[in-house]
């Protein structure tokens, strides 16, 4: 479904906006890669086992610091050290109706779940594709919002709280897999379904959502996330394409991000 130009230049100025957390300001009022097939409602855990943790301590600050991506780390996009204050949602600015579902609402939200020892975060934005010749002033528009923006957040957890969120981010996912309702930072957003998708490798546990969340016109807009856990240390990295919330059409999850994550991680 095409969204209208007033649609799409809403959407235009969400890029600079809360894209991941007030998704419904965005795109509904303007407003992570799935290779799974869908049976019924969701597909196939994504999580690997869980590994033994005790051992594992909580990084500090300064060690996540030193753990998180850097703009080195990546072949392509821009990592800002520091997320735009419109983009650092805190905790208790997020509400979820069904409290089962608020895990995932932190998640979309791109804040963390439980109570982290420490805490960093990350923002990282992909290059816009290139209109085709001779298109339209509203497929240029698109085009020029047509990329990804993720708000990664990396946080470390004492006496086991690292796996206690990775069990709940997977109970949440099956509860809320027929939809739920959330708020973050005042503004509402429904989320119709919840897919579980293929995983990544590599970490001691991780999970890979895509969430179909209502917008104007009917759109149903996609965000994809992957939460991966390395010991005592959890990385969320929820992603959003601006084009992809206006039109409803899917998008890749930049997988890129979670392997240089990962890869710092150990």
């Amino acid at each position: 479904m095409r969204p209208r130009p007033t649609a799409v230049r809403r959407t235009a100025l969400a890029a600079s906006a809360a894209a991941l957390a007030l998704f419904a300001t965005a795109c509904g009022g303007d407003q992570a890669d799935d290779a799974a097939e869908e049976k019924g409602g969701a597909t196939a855990s994504a999580s690997a086992a869980p590994a033994t943790t005790a051992a594992a301590k909580a990084l500090t600050a300064a060690e996540l610091e030193k753990a998180a991506l850097t703009q080195a780390d990546v072949k392509s996009g821009k990592v800002a050290e520091k997320v735009p204050a419109q983009d650092d949602i805190a905790q208790d600015k997020v509400k979820a109706d069904d409290e089962a579902c608020a895990p995932l609402a932190y998640l979309q939200s791109g804040t963390y779940a439980g109570e982290p020892a420490a805490t960093v975060k990350r923002a990282w934005q992909g290059e816009a594709k290139k209109p085709a010749a001779g298109a339209s002033a509203e497929d240029t528009m698109l085009a020029a919002i047509d990329l990804e923006k993720v708000v990664l957040t990396l946080a470390s957890y004492e006496g086991g709280g690292a796996e206690q969120v990775m069990k709940d981010l997977n109970a949440a996912a099956g509860k809320c897999a027929g939809g739920f309702s959330y708020t973050a930072g005042g503004t509402k957003n429904e989320v119709l379904k919840v897919t579980t998708t293929q995983a990544p490798e590599g970490a001691d546990e991780a999970i890979a959502l895509t969430l179909s969340l209502s917008a104007e016109e009917g759109v149903k807009a996609p965000m994809k996330s992957v939460v991966v856990r390395k010991g005592a240390t959890v990385a969320y990295v929820p992603a959003v394409n601006l084009a992809s919330a206006a039109s409803g059409k899917d998008f890749d999850f930049p997988a890129e991000i979670v392997e240089a994550q990962l890869g710092k991680l150990g």
